[in-house]
């Protein structure tokens, strides 16, 4: 029986490793530009194939083509970098060792319910004792190697930067705020010096400090705010720091939607988060944005197992071939 056909848009970038990811896939990668698109016939070519999926990368696709597919009863899914992917940016076209892959919507899409938050509130995990075992140890390895999602800032230690720690440390995450991340995970407008005022007006007694997103400090994108205007009330970290190590010795964490407000999370720092990322909602940050649809009470480590386990595939980071998050970890450890 011959593979089922699947048409990849918006991946010209991941061209060679389409077919690695997807093996049991006949694998085609095609242009997500409307224009070309339609050039070249699709979506309508997409009723000459007996068996069909369409694989979107993040929301980087013409609205109709998904309305087609659902017209047409075609398989939709919406492709993204995973939680632990690389020792380098995306902008450094660093392929990524993890993706989410979901039917519905991506997972920081607060608007709609994705496949992830679908199972975070309807999943049985105190009857998955495996899967719940085997979320503590990646949890242990990923604490332990240091392991984030990008993983090449610079070992610093904070207090060698900023001084011996007199008072309570919150750290302020800043984020690229032209991401889609932050564009559908909130339901109002916020940019990084907003987080970092809110911040400083909730803890007076503390010491602010401010850590700009890599690919605003490594120039591979623009940031909106000017640092500068809230330098008076905060410390700015100008250099990549590691997670791990900007993490280090902090009280509590604020964040709009990014990813490393989790990895505060599963060190049990407090986290404050101004948007609706997928770990929020679940009783398990401090949410200044509701979500009806989320009733669920989650831990951590259940979310963990949600996101990283039930929904993400991974990838050897060397070869491309599929592997297991825990070998991935360790080899993003050893590269870096």
């Amino acid at each position: 029986m011959s593979p089922r056909s699947a048409i990849f848009f918006g991946f010209g970038p991941w061209r060679a490793y389409v077919p690695q990811w997807f093996p049991d896939r006949q694998c085609k990668v095609v242009s997500r530009k409307p224009w070309l698109m339609l050039l070249s016939g699709w979506p309508l070519r997409l009723l000459l194939y007996r068996n069909v999926e369409v694989y979107v990368w993040g929301f980087k696709y013409p609205p109709f083509l998904k309305r087609f597919c659902r017209r047409f009863a075609i398989p939709f899914f919406h492709v993204e970098d995973g939680f632990v992917r690389s020792v380098s940016l995306g902008a450094h076209r660093s392929p990524p060792a993890s993706l989410i892959i979901d039917s519905r919507t991506m997972h920081y899409d607060a608007r709609n319910p994705s496949d992830l938050e679908h199972t975070l509130q309807t999943y049985d995990f105190a009857a998955d004792k495996t899967l719940m075992e085997r979320a503590e140890t990646c949890i242990r390895m990923l604490l332990d190697l240091r392991v984030s999602k990008y993983n090449l800032g610079k070992r610093v230690d904070l207090d060698a930067l900023l001084g011996p720690k007199t008072k309570r440390r919150v750290l302020v995450i800043g984020q690229v705020e032209t991401d889609t991340a932050i564009a559908f995970g909130c339901d109002r407008p916020v940019t990084n010096n907003d987080l970092v005022r809110l911040a400083a007006s909730e803890n007076p007694d503390a010491q602010i400090i401010y850590k700009p997103h890599p690919e605003v400090l490594h120039g591979t994108r623009a940031g909106v705010s000017n640092p500068v205007e809230v330098a008076d009330i905060c410390d700015i970290l100008k250099e990549d720091i590691a997670p791990a190590d900007a993490l280090e010795g902090i009280d509590r964490v604020y964040t709009i939607t990014s990813l490393m407000g989790f990895e505060a999370l599963l060190r049990g720092i407090p986290v404050t988060c101004y948007g609706q990322p997928f770990y929020a909602g679940w009783g398990a940050t401090d949410d200044r944005q509701k979500c009806e649809r989320r009733t669920r009470t989650r831990s951590p480590a259940e979310i963990f197992a949600a996101g990283y386990q039930l929904h993400s595939r991974h990838f050897d980071p060397e070869t491309g071939e599929p592997a297991q998050l825990e070998t991935v970890v360790r080899m993003l450890s050893r590269i870096r």
